[in-house]
C-alpha cells in the first residue's frame, strides 16, 4: 500500500540460481537454498535454523572464520549471515550464487560491500536492535570511571579496603560529557545522562546535531573541555585511529575516554603512552582491534582502564530480536521480497 510517503527503488533481486551439489534437498529431492552463518556469538543458531527451515533454506555454519574456510564455505550459497567475521571480495567472489548478505550487527565494516555492490548483492544490516543496551553500557563505564568502581573492587578483592587507594572523585553534576557522534545510540546517552547534571558537547561529521539538545564543537574544542569522551562513530577510513596521541594531549589530565563503538577509532598503543605519561585519567574500553585483545598488553594490565569482552550489545531481548530479524531478511530475499535495512539499494539498483 502507498501511503503517500516516496516509494524505495524497484531493485534487481537476482534470480534463484542452480545449487550446487552440496546443496541440501528436501524429500522430492529438490534443491534447498544453503545460508551460510560465518560465526555468532550466541550459544546456538536454534533461532535462525528454524525461521529458515520455514522457508526451505537449510542454515550451514563455518567450522572456522578464515578467508580460506569462508572462500570453501561460501561457494554454492544464496545468502550469507555474519556477526564479526570479514566477508572479503574473494569470499563474496566464491559466493556466485549470493544474493544477500547480513550483518548481524550495526557496524559494516567487516564487509566489503563494494565487492557486494559490484556483484548485485545486496548487503543488509540491523542498526536500531540494541540501542538501549549499548548506550546503557557506555552509561555503566561512565560511572565506574566516575566513581571508581572498577579500582575499588579490583583492590578489595586483593584484600585491600583503602579509601585513599583511588585518586579523588569529583561530583559529576556540571561535568561535561563529550560525545563524539550522535547516531541512535550517542543521542540515546545524551539522553540518560542529562537527568545526572551533565553537561553534553558533541561532534559529528556533518555538524548537526540531529535533533539532540547539546552543544556542537569541533573535535578539538569537544576534548579540550570534556571530562569523559564518549565514542559513537561508525568505524570509516576516515575514522580509523581518531584519536590519537595528538588528540589525548589535547584533553584534561582528569578525563576519561569511553569506547563502546569500534576498536579501531582508537590508537591503542598511543592509549596506552598517554596513561603512561598521565595525560589522562583512565579510559573504559568495550570495542578492541583485534578481537579478542592480547591481554597480556600493558594497556589491560593498568588498573587505570576498564575492560569488558565486546559485551554492550547483549542482552537476552536484543539478541533475539537481532537473529531473528536477520533470519527474515534472508527469508525476504530468497522469497523474492525487498528486506528491511538495505545499505546498498542505490549501488545495487544501478548495477
Amino acid at each position: 500500500m502507498n501511503d503517500g510517503k516516496p516509494q524505495p527503488p524497484a531493485l534487481p533481486l537476482n534470480e534463484p540460481q542452480p545449487s550446487s551439489t552440496r546443496a541440501g534437498t528436501t524429500k522430492g529431492g529438490a534443491s534447498r537454498p544453503r545460508v551460510l552463518l560465518t560465526d555468532r556469538a550466541w550459544p546456538d543458531a536454534q533461532i535462525e535454523r528454524v525461521l529458515l527451515a520455514e522457508a526451505g533454506a537449510e542454515l550451514v555454519e563455518a567450522p572456522a572464520t578464515d578467508e580460506a574456510t569462508l572462500v570453501s564455505q561460501a561457494a554454492g550459497v544464496q545468502a550469507i549471515i555474519t556477526n564479526w567475521a570479514n566477508v572479503t571480495a574473494a569470499v563474496i567472489e566464491s559466493a556466485s550464487h549470493c544474493r544477500v548478505i547480513c550483518r548481524a550487527g550495526i557496524g559494516l565494516d567487516n564487509i566489503d560491500v563494494a565487492a557486494a555492490s559490484a556483484r548485485g548483492i545486496l548487503v543488509t544490516n540491523v542498526p536500531d536492535y540494541c540501542v538501549t543496551e549499548v548506550a546503557d553500557h557506555a552509561l555503566a563505564l561512565l560511572l565506574a570511571c566516575a566513581r571508581n568502581v572498577a579500582l575499588f573492587h579490583r583492590r578489595t578483592k586483593q584484600g585491600e579496603y583503602r579509601l585513599q587507594a583511588a585518586p579523588p572523585m569529583l561530583r559529576l553534576t556540571g561535568k561535561v560529557l563529550g560525545l563524539i557522534g550522535l547516531g541512535r545510540i550517542g543521542s540515546s546517552l545524551a539522553e540518560r545522562v542529562r537527568p545526572l547534571g551533565l553537561r553534553i558537547v558533541a561532534c559529528t561529521s556533518s555538524g548537526s546535531a540531529h535533533g539532540v539538545e547539546c552543544e556542537m564543537a569541533s573535535l578539538d574544542e569537544l576534548l579540550g573541555q570534556s571530562d569523559f569522551v564518549s565514542l559513537h562513530a561508525p568505524l570509516t577510513p576516515a575514522t580509523r585511529y581518531l584519536l590519537r596521541l595528538p588528540q589525548f594531549e589535547k584533553m584534561k589530565r582528569s578525563a576519561y575516554v569511553i569506547n563502546t563503538s569500534r576498536g579501531g577509532l582508537i590508537d591503542h598503543a598511543d592509549l596506552q603512552t598517554a596513561l603512561a605519561r598521565n595525560l589522562i585519567a583512565g579510559a573504559a574500553l568495550d570495542v578492541f582491534e583485534p578481537e579478542p585483545p592480547d591481554l597480556s598488553q600493558p594497556l589491560f594490565l593498568d588498573e587505570r582502564v576498564i575492560v569488558t569482552p565486546h559485551a554492550a550489545f547483549v542482552s537476552q531481548e536484543s539478541l533475539v530480536e537481532l537473529r531473528t530479524r536477520v533470519a527474515r531478511q534472508v527469508v525476504a530475499v530468497l522469497q523474492g521480497r525487498r528486506p528491511e535495512n538495505i545499505v546498498n539499494a542505490a549501488a545495487v539498483a544501478g548495477s
